[in-house]
């Protein structure tokens, strides 16, 4: 059977056209398409731009009159660029933005009639009404108590979404219940991010007794992974579209055992591709920097430059769906499930985390001098600690059923987490330990030849590490490829809020007791080094002896989903999420339910589509090719052939596998109907770990060897081979 793909030179010449259409200075087209709230206020003018600033900056109320004019000056500035409708851009848990458009057209009414007019009134940009018992509330919202609400978050930029011939101004906005709960990634974040920054700066002023920090700053980089796969083979595969992976498929003969994939030429077709996408996120105002080949054929990487982390999570999630809308003009299709391909590497969302102050510092930078090293010690021993005391809500930050499949296999880390520091890092926290002092000693230049020298980093690269500390900053690399990443990135920055406040208690007790300032200090960064000693790892977190070590430290060993949501319900593993504001109890237990009924329903999906796939398509293969063999064995019959013993036991292979599979699809499709049976979410949980994965595996298992004895003539769907190899 062909299997056609869109890399026809007529195609091939589209995408070389698109490429050279957004040629150009990426400096030039960036923001092009956003408004930042800073480009607002230069808008305005005296009292007016002031009180806006402070509403920014400060929480200041504005009045109605001042969100009349802030509404007037982003109506204009959209006219302009040919918009006529505007939208509360915001993020339900459902994984995905959500949008409502709503035209800037109103009725003005007058006694010489009725007149239409463009206006945008300030009560309507700072807030909206969704419904919001249509979104995931895991019960804090039924369809008789509906009401929700948008709020505009003037610290991410407003953009212009331009699909096709319609404009739309995005505003990135919270999203909240009647009730107050959140019911989105956002709010936590914000949340979150708050209490970093007064625990931060309450922890950096007591290591040096001044009042010298005002704010402490999360930043963030996004190394996004993703495959390409021609658009009309992922039409022609029910699993890709159903679940967003592949359900059955064999590994090809070549996949990526020769590594000549990673950082390789990027092909004419993928490169017009990334030159439109970049292209597009520039004039949006998403600082992206880095594109290349991955590991596996297909297989692609975007990063961005380091934003603060609450745009940077906006931006990433706005990149993915231009990601996707992009690839659809070239003819293809852009996949980020964590493992939308058995065997090769899946895909990541490595979230490169750091802090910094007002003043621009980095607290992740080791520095030079005596007093920077100093600093960073005692924030290294507070990142620790977070790490340490909130493992296990860490790794329900990055459990999905799309990871379970990615974690601990092909570059991905295990699902233990722990942090890895590089020698000469780690050496400095053994130093610490022992109470000798914040030096650093770093390898010294490698020499290639007198004129190439390599000047080393302050540590190596451990890329099976979930945790791993990489020169200036934090690499979480366990976090999934299609997940929004306010998520992990709110429980990360509410985990290091907690042990400044943990570590500020301890050194205001031995400050008041009459200690030295730098005597308590040193004392409590040795202390919380020392005590998070067990979260240090620098070997290699996918061998069995590391589980069972994990297990020696007291480290959480969270293998699946519905192990890691279970430290949801620890009411003490959660306590510091309370404490600091970012969720109520509520909202805890409506995100464990939510959780784990999306990772029931992603199964049911995944069960279904497979056992119809297999039903109406290997099945029907399989018995096409008895019949072909069935011939082939009567003409070998008539021709007098010596022997046909070969062809009969081909011939019976299939027919074996033919039932073998049908058996199989029944008792997956059996296996479905306990996964929610008496709405005990718990109970539907361990089913599907117990009874439906394994009937999953069972069922592909007899695919994969159906594929194996089907001729490619009577295949059903296009082959790993067909999907990976034209595109990458």
């Amino acid at each position: 059977m062909e299997y056609p793909v869109l890399s026809s030179p007529r195609n091939l010449e589209m995408s070389l056209s698109a490429a050279a259409r957004v040629a150009g200075s990426p400096a030039e087209a960036f923001g092009a398409w956003a408004l930042t709230w800073q480009q607002i206020e230069a808008r305005m003018q005296g009292e007016a731009a002031a009180g806006f600033r402070a509403f920014v900056r400060e929480g200041v109320p504005m009045s109605k009159e001042l969100a009349n004019q802030v509404a007037e000056v982003v109506m204009l500035w959209a006219r302009n660029h040919g918009v006529t409708h505007y939208t509360h851009w915001f993020q339900p848990l459902t994984g995905i933005a959500a949008e409502k458009h709503d035209a800037f057209m109103s009725l003005k009414y007058g006694p010489d009639g009725t007149q239409a007019i463009d206006r945008l009134p300030g009560a309507l940009l700072l807030q909206a009404e969704p419904d919001a018992s249509s979104f995931p509330s895991g019960g804090l919202r039924a369809t008789h108590t509906a009401r929700g609400y948008t709020v505009w978050d003037p610290t991410t930029p407003m953009f212009i979404r331009r699909d096709g011939l319609t404009p739309t101004l995005a505003v990135p906005c919270a999203y909240v219940s009647y009730t107050g709960h959140a019911l989105d990634h956002k709010t936590p974040l914000l949340r979150a991010l708050t209490a970093l920054s007064k625990e931060g700066t309450r922890f950096l002023n007591l290591l040096t007794g001044t009042d010298k920090v005002k704010q402490v700053d999360a930043t963030l980089g996004t190394e996004q992974e993703y495959f390409l796969i021609d658009r009309e083979h992922l039409a022609q595969r029910p699993d890709l579209v159903m679940a967003g992976r592949t359900l059955l498929g064999r590994v090809p003969e070549r996949n990526q055992q020769l590594e000549d994939h990673y950082f390789g030429p990027i092909p004419a077709r993928v490169l017009a591709f990334m030159g439109e996408l970049e292209h597009e996120l520039y004039s949006l105002g998403v600082p992206v920097k880095t594109r290349h080949c991955e590991v596996a054929p297909g297989q692609f990487e975007l990063a961005p430059i380091f934003e603060e982390v609450g745009v940077a999570v906006d931006h990433n999630l706005l990149a993915m769906d231009v990601m996707r809308r992009v690839a659809e003009r070239h003819g293809l299709a852009c996949l980020l499930h964590e493992k939308p391909f058995a065997g090769i590497n899946g895909s990541g969302k490595h979230n490169n985390w750091s802090m910094s102050t007002d003043a621009g510092e980095n607290l992740l930078d080791p520095g030079d001098t005596a007093e920077e090293r100093a600093r960073f010690a005692a924030v290294l021993a507070a990142v620790l600690t977070a790490v340490h005391q909130h493992a296990a809500l860490m790794r329900v930050t990055v459990a999905s059923a799309g990871n379970d499949h990615r974690l601990g296999a092909n570059e991905a880390p295990p699902p233990i987490i722990s942090a890895y520091l590089g020698d000469a890092i780690d050496a400095l926290a053994d130093a610490i330990e022992r109470g000798d002092g914040y030096d650093l000693r770093i390898g010294k230049a490698i020499s290639i030849t007198k004129q190439l020298q390599v000047k080393l980093d302050a540590t190596d690269r451990n890329r099976t590490a979930p945790f791993a500390f990489t020169g200036n900053k934090f690499e979480f690399r366990a976090v999934g490829s299609s997940e929004n990443c306010a998520w992990p990135m709110t429980v990360l920055n509410a985990a290091v809020a907690d042990a400044f406040k943990t570590l500020s208690d301890r050194i205001e007790a031995g400050l008041k007791a009459g200690g030295d300032r730098a005597k308590v200090v040193a004392d409590v960064v040795r202390e919380a080094v020392k005590a998070a000693r067990p979260v240090r790892f620098e070997g290699n977190g996918y061998t069995e002896e590391w589980v069972a070590e994990a297990k020696q430290r007291g480290l959480p060993v969270l293998q699946h989903t519905p192990a890691a949501l279970s430290a949801l319900r620890d009411t003490a593993g959660t306590q510091f999420l309370l404490a600091h504001g970012v969720f109520d109890q509520e909202e805890l237990d409506a995100r464990h339910e939510i959780l784990a009924e999306r990772y029931l329903k992603a199964l049911d999906i995944e069960a279904g589509t497979l056992a119809d796939i297999a039903l109406t398509r290997v099945l029907p293969a399989l018995e096409a090719q008895a019949s072909n063999s069935g011939d082939a064995l009567l003409a070998f019959k008539q021709s007098g052939a010596p022997s046909t013993a070969r062809q009969e036991a081909r011939l019976h292979a299939v027919a074996d596998l033919a039932e073998l599979l049908q058996v199989a699809a029944e008792a997956l499709e059996a296996s479905r109907e306990e996964l929610f049976a008496g709405h005990d979410v718990a109970k539907g949980m361990q089913h599907a770990v117990d009874v439906l994965v394994p009937a999953l595996a069972a069922l592909r298992t007899h695919c994969d060897a159906a594929e194996a004895v089907v001729a490619d003539a009577l295949w059903p769907m296009p082959k790993y081979r067909a999907m990976l190899f034209p595109v990458g």
